[in-house]
């Protein structure tokens, strides 16, 4: 009997240590979800590259003495095609977390999903303050700056100009809205004098803005605020030159100064446009964010977009919560995520543990040509540290109802 009993546990302890062995050689797997064909594939690429330029570094050294790998879907932009691909994701290919999306509807559905399935979600592009806001929840995190962040930005900034009377006009979909909705009410609350005389709304994609804007120049506002997508501001942009829009009304646009929607335009531009971004390859001029262009630039021949800024800091933060978290456990790896503090090119970002909002500056600057470069910058810019620009975790507790 005492035999027995010693082999019995000879087994066991055979199994316990194949069970561990088997774990610790299991690749961390990541699921990624953004539109890889159409207009916003440029954004998705960008995010794509960097994720696995990072990961190259990364698993070199290796997390929890395995690899973290990925396998990427296409939403085409779509709510239901990118709810499949997150379903498809989770139960077929067994990721440990998802992450991506543009589209903020599409990470609005998903966000519900990963609730239900207890699953990560970290949200890289998508900017509705929804996600980590009245929406928000355990399992969903956004390493990308929202609506409210760059709201406040632009309500302190166009609150600080003479203008009194305003236009909207932007993408006819949750993004365009949620920016408007930010950036106004901000600037009403800084300064309460302002109007709203008027607003112009789009389809997304709609090739041909200068109706809109010959209408606008019609009302005579003293400024207007664009809101809308990537591909949507370039083309915002292009029609402003033809028409001489922006010479006769003030513009701002959220990301108006953005590298990957000013750079289809060339020498093109429009000067003079305000915009904000939370990242530009030129800016800040620090040793991380050098070697982060150069390595970019290196590889892909182009420099790096804010999608690739977010992604680079998505991938430290997953490889550095797995690290901390000590094995491949979902529970584990958000406690991790919650308060964790990453080295960036822009300086260091924390994930907030109240919200799971990436802690973001935000830089506002104009349009500008420059001799080095053939295409238009930013120029002039002004840093708004996250903090400051940020709801305050009471805040987030109220709008989601005080839980």
């Amino acid at each position: 009997m005492k035999k027995f009993t010693v082999w019995i546990l000879f087994l066991v302890t055979l199994f316990v240590l194949f069970l561990s062995n088997a774990n610790a050689q299991r690749t961390i797997k990541v699921g990624i979800l953004d539109p890889y064909t159409g207009p916003a594939a440029v954004f998705a690429n960008d995010a794509l590259n960097s994720f696995k330029l990072e990961l190259n570094e990364i698993n070199k050294k290796g997390v929890l003495g395995t690899k973290i790998e990925f396998t990427t879907r296409d939403t085409k932009f779509k709510v239901d095609v990118g709810l499949s691909a997150a379903k498809e994701l989770v139960m077929m290919e067994k990721v440990d977390l998802l992450v991506g999306t543009i589209n903020s509807a599409v990470s609005l559905a998903v966000s519900d999903y990963a609730k239900v399935e207890k699953i990560p979600f970290i949200v890289w592009i998508s900017k509705s303050e929804k996600i980590t806001g009245e929406k928000g929840h355990r399992y969903v995190f956004s390493t990308a700056e929202n609506t409210y962040m760059a709201g406040k930005t632009g309500g302190i900034a166009l609150s600080k100009k003479p203008f009194l009377k305003y236009w909207i006009a932007g993408d006819d979909y949750e993004y365009g809205h949620a920016i408007a909705d930010g950036i106004w009410r901000n600037l009403k609350a800084l300064k309460p004098k302002v109007e709203l005389i008027g607003q112009s709304w789009w389809k997304v994609g709609e090739p041909d803005l200068v109706p809109y804007l010959t209408s606008i120049l019609a009302a005579k506002p003293d400024a207007v605020i664009v809101c809308g997508g990537g591909a949507t501001m370039t083309n915002s942009l292009k029609a402003c030159k033809a028409t001489g829009f922006h010479e006769k009304i003030p513009v701002y646009m959220h990301t108006a100064t953005d590298h990957a929607v000013l750079k289809p335009l060339g020498k093109e531009a429009p000067e003079g446009v305000m915009g904000t971004m939370d990242y530009h390859f030129y800016h800040p001029d620090t040793l991380a964010n050098r070697a982060f262009v150069k390595a970019f630039q290196d590889a892909y021949g182009n420099p790096p977009g804010f999608p690739a800024f977010h992604a680079y800091v998505t991938a430290h933060l997953i490889a550095k919560a797995f690290a901390k978290a000590g094995a491949i456990d979902k529970e584990k790896f958000i406690n991790a995520m919650e308060g964790m503090k990453v080295d960036s090119p822009v300086g260091e970002i924390e994930m907030r543990a109240c919200d799971h909002q990436a802690v973001l500056p935000m830089f506002l600057g104009v349009t500008k040509k420059v001799p080095q470069y053939d295409f238009l910058i930013s120029s002039d810019i002004i840093t708004f540290s996250g903090k400051d620009i940020m709801p305050t975790c009471e805040e987030i507790k109220k709008v989601r109802g005080g839980s």
